[in-house]
């Protein structure tokens, strides 16, 4: 493994990796000077609008569009059976698993535009193309779908039941994977043998993403190259045109994806969505560009939603409280379709984060992943991350009251003792660093543990209940991908960092000029970054699983090493000294190429300037140029850890609960940026808590949304959410160059079992032991009622 390079020695200081350096993008977006997806326009641009079922189940029979395409500015309506016919392909049907028999998922064929049934509210039946968005959409409300409506099914319970209706004839029972890890033998022994199991069903509510922008997307079509190009908001543009090669049946020097500035995604914007490959054909039918906006009502159907997991939890321990075994069995929904839709959450990444950071010699992970009609449930910040850590932390805080041991202590005595380090774990996956026992100390140094009674006294003099609770957590970072790290010296004196990774909040550009400037010397406010090109683009992982520092990281500071090698050889022509008497190095005012043992040296700015004026006349075998096109091989998986402590307060008249202290210690590994990283923490922290007390998409019994607006679905404000108390104790990893760990969905995966963990603690006394997000004041207020688990 690369051991993790010394970058504080270089770069100017305020500029050094570790500094909080501002984000390069916020004074254009402060300014109102950011370009999102709808704020493009082409010119001769038309408009396009979704017809959508209104039903969650039923046979298509017919789809009337004659009124429609009469009506005043219409120029397409397009249904699937158009889109098949003018021989477009069918939606991608995302990651394959393998099933416990060993034998392949099954993948169904999604159309574009669906054919012969509908499978959810929102479900996509035809596209209507106008003159203005206003009489697209008019004609799009005058489709007239003859749909013959049978019975859905909105819960993954529900879907495995016997005589439950069916989404697909190749999913019996609705059964897309049927998952296991594990020797489940062995696991059944030493649960036999255990002095204590613990057993709790845990309900994952299902979330809508909420971004801040929704989905926007303006297709081209150019017959003179047989070229396709979408503009739109994405989390990886190398990735998306991967995706679109399939639905366009056109291979990849043929598509072309630009993105610009993203509004958020956690996670949702990663995966093609038909609404791209129908506006595309319709660009090449009109030969005019297409444009399509979702709006807020719409995206609650057509975005795909995250988490949604029923799952029985168990862990088996000895009579000291340490941990022989946990077993997990449930379902993951994963709605309608594949497209939108991922399986990995409820099934591998279950098995890669329940483990946490404690020493747990043998795991069973036997889920399976359900069809329902429902919008596709797909990657959402953290993408079975959280739900995993979430898992064992609440098992933990109950066998430790049913066993009478203190939260507190049944945790260290589980401990992966530093010294034990690499750890290999039963779901395959090897610790490689971190410091455990001691986040867990500074943790509760940090949120006063020990103060916590004479706030709780204060709490009962007010009326209010008050409990702490801990969420110890361990990630595991997407998986590696080749990524590009390219560096392009310009010809107007500044330098462009090129990679596939994509920022859609994250703040990139500073820290990767950081990185870069720490390896070259490069003046910070000369970096500029080039991500939303797929032209431009060698490779590209795109951006999630907490993994975009680590794979572009990499790859520029291989990149770095190249310019360096071939500067070496240039410098030696210019300064003329052989190759080997060249040292690069940085000093103030950057990097330069120095003869050893002389004070002549040429300033790597001003190589790079002789070389775009032509003033250096180079040898055959020298390169001409200071630019790089580099491929990194991404390495492999980090373990961003840490340790959240929340405080919450219950209202026992009414049920109202809210956060009223939270602190942590988190373990990112080496940190280039401090302050854009608390901030990755502070946005996972409040999803976190929205979803513990108000988030939760709900559906009727016929299929239908109740939650289809922010009338009927709350999000978090900033009253929800008290200060933070951000500490850090990092310990870097040993697997990639930088020695970072990630960042971007641990506030989630601490948020979600430190919050609820607080709540069960402040309802205990009214013999709670387990209430399901999102715990709402009516649940709450039921719970202390009866007086038994909510």
């Amino acid at each position: 493994m690369n051991a993790p390079v010394d970058l504080t020695l270089f770069a100017e200081e305020r500029y050094a990796v570790g500094q909080p350096v501002p984000r390069k993008e916020d004074p254009v977006l402060l300014r109102g000077e950011g370009r999102y997806s709808d704020d493009l326009n082409l010119p001769g641009q038309v408009y396009a609008v979704m017809v959508r079922s209104g039903y969650a189940h039923g046979v298509i029979r017919a789809i009337d569009t004659s009124a429609a395409k009469a009506m005043p500015g219409v120029l397409a309506l397009l249904t699937g059976a158009d889109l098949i016919a003018a021989g477009m392909g069918n939606m991608p049907s995302g990651m394959a698993l393998k099933m416990r028999d060993g034998s392949d998922m099954p993948k169904p064929t999604q159309p574009i535009l669906t054919t012969d049934k509908v499978r959810f509210v929102g479900d996509p039946i035809a596209v209507v193309v106008a003159a203005t968005a206003k009489q697209a959409k008019d004609a799009a409300e005058a489709v007239v779908p003859d749909i013959e409506v049978l019975p859905a099914v909105t819960s993954a319970a529900e879907a495995v039941a016997a005589g439950a209706p069916q989404l697909f004839d190749t999913t019996p029972g609705n059964v897309i994977l049927d998952f296991h890890h594990g020797d489940a033998a062995a696991v059944e022994a030493a649960f036999a043998k255990a002095a204590h199991v613990t057993k709790l069903k845990i309900f994952n509510s299902r979330v809508v993403v909420c971004p801040m922008e929704p989905r926007s997307a303006i297709a081209e079509y150019d017959p003179d190259s047989e070229r396709w190009t979408l503009r739109l908001g994405c989390q990886g543009v190398f990735n998306m045109r991967q995706l679109l090669m399939g639905p366009l049946k056109a291979p990849v020097e043929k598509i072309r994806v630009l993105t610009g500035n993203v509004g958020g995604s956690f996670g949702m914007k990663a995966s093609c969505y038909p609404e791209y490959p129908a506006i595309l054909y319709a660009s090449r039918l009109l030969d005019r560009p297409v444009k399509w906006t979702d709006e807020r009502g719409e995206s609650f159907l057509s975005d795909s939603h995250g988490r949604a997991h029923d799952m029985q939890q168990e862990i088996a321990l000895d009579a000291e409280g340490r941990i022989l075994a946990l077993r997990v069995t449930g379902y993951g929904d994963i709605g309608a379709y594949l497209s939108n839709g991922t399986v990995l959450q409820p099934t591998g990444n279950v098995v890669r984060n329940t483990i946490g950071v404690y020493a747990t010699p043998l795991q069973a992970v036997s889920t399976k992943a359900i069809f329902t009609n429902t919008t596709p449930v797909g990657p959402y910040r953290g993408a079975g991350r959280p739900e995993g850590n979430y898992y064992i932390e609440r098992l933990l805080d109950t066998a430790a009251r049913e066993m009478g041991i203190d939260r507190v202590d049944i945790r260290r005595r589980n401990h992966i003792q530093p010294e034990a380090l690499p750890y290999k774990t039963p779901a395959g996956t090897t610790y490689d660093s971190g410091d455990f026992p001691t986040i867990l100390d500074k943790a509760l140094t940090v949120a006063d543990w020990d103060g916590f009674p004479a706030r709780r006294k204060d709490s009962a003099e007010r009326g209010k209940l008050r409990g702490r609770g801990i969420g110890q957590y361990l990630e595991v970072t997407g998986p590696p991908a080749p990524e590009m790290g390219g560096i392009r010296f310009e010809p107007d004196g500044t330098v462009t960092l090129i990679t596939g990774t994509l920022d859609y909040g994250q703040g990139h550009a500073s820290p990767f000029a950081q990185v870069l400037a720490s390896r070259l010397g490069i003046p910070f406010e000369k970096i500029s970054l080039l991500q939303g090109d797929s032209d431009e683009l060698l490779a590209g992982g795109g951006t999630g699983g907490s993994k975009s520092l680590m794979a572009s990281g990499t790859a520029i500071i291989e990149s770095a090493e190249i310019v360096r090698e071939n500067g070496r050889k240039i410098a030696a022509h210019v300064l003329e000294a052989a190759e080997g008497d060249i040292e690069f190095e940085i000093v103030r005012g950057g990097g330069r190429f120095r003869i050893a043992g002389t004070d002549r040296a040429i300033g790597l700015m001003d190589l790079a300037d002789k070389l775009r004026d032509g003033s250096v006349m180079l040898p055959e075998g020298v390169p001409t140029t200071l630019s790089v096109s580099h491929v990194a091989q991404s390495p492999p998986f980090a373990f961003p850890n840490g340790c959240h402590v929340a405080e919450v307060e219950v209202d026992p008249e009414t049920g109202v609960a809210e956060v009223v202290r939270y602190s942590m210690v988190n373990d990112f590994g080496v940190i280039v940026n401090p302050m854009l990283v608390e901030g990755q923490a502070h946005g996972g922290i409040v999803q976190g808590i929205g979803q513990c007390f108000m988030e939760h998409v709900v559906y009727d019994e016929s299929g239908q949304p109740l939650t289809g607006s922010y009338m009927d679905y709350a999000l978090p404000r900033a009253n929800d959410a008290p200060f933070f108390t951000f500490a850090s104790h990092p310990v870097p990893a040993k697997t990639n160059m930088l020695g970072s760990k990630g960042c971007g969905e641990a506030g989630c995966a601490g948020a979600l079992p430190s919050v609820m963990n607080a709540l069960v603690d402040a309802l205990s006394r009214y013999g709670v032991k387990h209430i399901d997000m999102p715990a709402t004041p009516e649940r709450i207020w039921v719970a202390i009622q009866s007086g038994q688990p909510g």
